[in-house]
């Protein structure tokens, strides 16, 4: 699959549910919490038809997301039907933490292939203060899983005014362990509009003050982080800069809502409704032919960069909308 800038795209990002069993202020409002239809969420049935018929056109790699996406049940059954689909060479999971250490093992069983855990404090009051919940122990537990199953583990971790102190503390887990922490640019989308977040340079700099400086290992073409090693360290540091280092030229992604939304650009309201051909009228044996029809006029019209930069709403919807 490529788009109208030549991009080869094979990464689908998956919202399972736009619901979440936390409240992070960056990501959903504190009230007024405008939930998609349960008859309009998209089936696994679905899923797996639209994750076949893209991986057939090129895609190789899956991430379910949410919301939350373990709150939605038998994710272990959509994880089994996805690692069957030839051609998918990767199925990843991002995740808050509280309550995948209950998950784990039957994920893993399932297929799932990776981890990403979100986790912005280790003081349980800010914990509460960002989600509106107390969990930190259930994400320091699911790290643990993660670690004790052999999961290749990310911890993401969004710098802001509330953990500022806390950085040199956050990174110690990439220290200590196999496990690469990135730090990503909180995006002025949705509720977080309005906030100011800390930038890839100043939490580079508070970290080499501290462990000194880290050797710059690159990026790989199409991933959003840059990594670094820094000395002692089992794990690496990494940093999504989707202000001050865009990646957008070598975007490889697209994502899939809740609702059957494809969209191109998490940063844009343009949307196709793949969900409304595969409940038409049209006959079974002409479905996927027409579902690979619109995904690449839909491709071609993706757009070559965000403008997040310039400070405008070119995106009415909330993050738990879209899928993280």
């Amino acid at each position: 699959m490529t788009d109208g800038f030549g991009r080869t795209i094979e990464y689908l990002r998956i919202s399972l549910t736009d619901k979440c069993n936390l409240r992070c202020r960056y990501c959903m409002p504190p009230e007024k919490i405008n939930h998609v239809p349960h008859e309009e969420i998209l089936t696994y049935e679905e899923i797996e038809k639209i994750v076949r018929v893209m991986a057939e056109m090129g895609l190789k790699k899956v991430r379910l997301t949410g919301g939350e996406p373990l709150v939605r049940r038998n994710i272990e059954n959509l994880v089994a039907r996805l690692n069957k689909i030839s051609g998918i060479k990767e199925i990843c999971l991002t995740t808050n933490g509280i309550l995948f250490s209950d998950f784990a093992e039957s994920l893993k069983k399932a297929g799932l292939s990776r981890v990403n855990i979100s986790l912005d404090t280790l003081n349980d009051d800010t914990f509460f203060e960002i989600t509106g919940f107390h969990g930190l122990g259930a994400v320091l537990k699911s790290i643990e899983k993660s670690l004790e199953l052999g999961f290749p583990l990310k911890i993401n971790v969004v710098p802001s005014e509330w953990n500022k102190k806390e950085l040199c503390e956050l990174a110690l887990f990439a220290k200590n362990a196999p496990v690469d922490v990135r730090f990503i640019e909180l995006m002025p989308i949705g509720t977080a509009f309005e906030m100011t977040g800390l930038s890839s340079y100043f939490v580079r700099s508070e970290l080499e003050a501290r462990f000194g400086r880290g050797i710059s290992c690159g990026r790989k073409a199409h991933e959003p982080v840059s990594l670094f090693q820094f000395e002692g360290f089992k794990g690496k540091i990494g940093f999504i800069s989707p202000l001050t280092n865009a990646f957008c030229p070598e975007c490889n992604r697209v994502r899939l809502t809740a609702g059957g939304m494809l969209k191109l650009c998490l940063c844009y309201d343009d949307a196709f409704d793949i969900k409304k051909i595969l409940r038409s009228e049209i006959a079974e044996d002409r479905i996927e032919k027409e579902l690979k029809k619109q995904i690449e006029n839909a491709l071609l019209q993706k757009p070559l960069a965000h403008q997040l930069n310039n400070h405008q709403k070119t995106l009415s919807k909330m993050m738990y909308e879209i899928g993280g």
